[in-house]
């Protein structure tokens, strides 16, 4: 027969002991650290580490801070369990000034609200005064006696969608070539109801349509390299591609100046 190892009760006693001691030791410092955390989140939440301290609003240009924190409504000593993150940037998109918006929580008490704003393409002259109009096509209700220089000015245009295709148009431009342009005046013709005259603030004057503006426009940089940067003039955009000179003083009424197609 073979013999089975035999383990005394005497030798397995101190082993029980001290395994029954080390699970009591667990059992007794998770006890504690619960109640350790139990304290401190209520000495948290009567501090004033858990009220707001700061609010800090970016990327806003058009928008006011004044206005975001209005809508937001995150005050300073609010409880900050008690702001709704989601419930906020849902808010902020209502206004049409604003794309997006995020709101983060900076630790502990702080938080910043992030602005993505839509893009400013134009301003709309309406009674006397500059309304900015956004890349989405909405004209802002606030407008301004200031002559606007960061875009372009667009006069003849109403509020409907021939303003939204040429918004639409515009964005479809490198932005080198939106910066030349200074006015865009919509002036229908018999033959073509979205016939522009544009003013360029490089001393250029250009016939365009706005069916075909973005595709043509794009070229306008070329087109103006084979000028001569002395002789102002008109350049036709609607069928080809045409230059006709200002007439010069002294010239006869009856000429009409230089024309060349490029």
């Amino acid at each position: 027969m073979k013999k089975e190892n035999v383990v005394s009760i005497e030798e397995r006693i101190p082993k029980l002991k001290q395994h029954r001691k080390k699970k009591a030791n667990r059992r007794l410092l998770f006890v504690l650290s619960l109640f350790l955390l139990m304290i401190l989140s209520v000495v948290y939440f009567q501090s004033p580490l858990s009220h707001v301290k700061t609010i800090e609003v970016k990327g806003n240009e058009l928008v006011p801070d004044e206005r975001i924190l209005s809508v937001s409504k995150v005050e300073s000593g609010m409880n900050v369990w008690s702001v709704s993150r989601n419930d906020i940037a849902e808010h902020l998109k209502k206004l049409p000034e604003v794309k997006s918006a995020e709101v983060k929580l900076s630790f502990p008490n702080s938080y910043v609200i992030n602005v993505n704003e839509w893009g400013k393409k134009a301003y709309l002259l309406k009674d006397n005064k500059f309304f900015v109009i956004l890349e989405n096509g909405k004209v802002l209700d606030k407008g301004s006696e200031s002559i606007p220089v960061d875009a372009p000015l667009l006069r003849g245009f109403k509020e409907d969608k021939t303003l939204k295709k040429m918004i639409g148009e515009l964005g479809e431009l490198p932005k080198e070539v939106q910066h030349l342009i200074s006015e865009i005046n919509l002036v229908p013709k018999k033959t073509d109801q979205y016939h522009l005259q544009l003013f360029m603030n490089d001393g250029y004057e250009v016939s365009a349509t706005i069916r075909t503006f973005s595709e043509k426009m794009e070229h306008y940089p070329s087109i103006v390299s084979q000028l001569d940067p002395e002789q102002k003039g008109i350049i036709d955009l609607e069928v080809g591609s045409y230059f006709r000179a200002y007439e010069q003083d002294g010239e006869d009424e009856g000429d009409d100046g230089d024309e060349s197609e490029r």
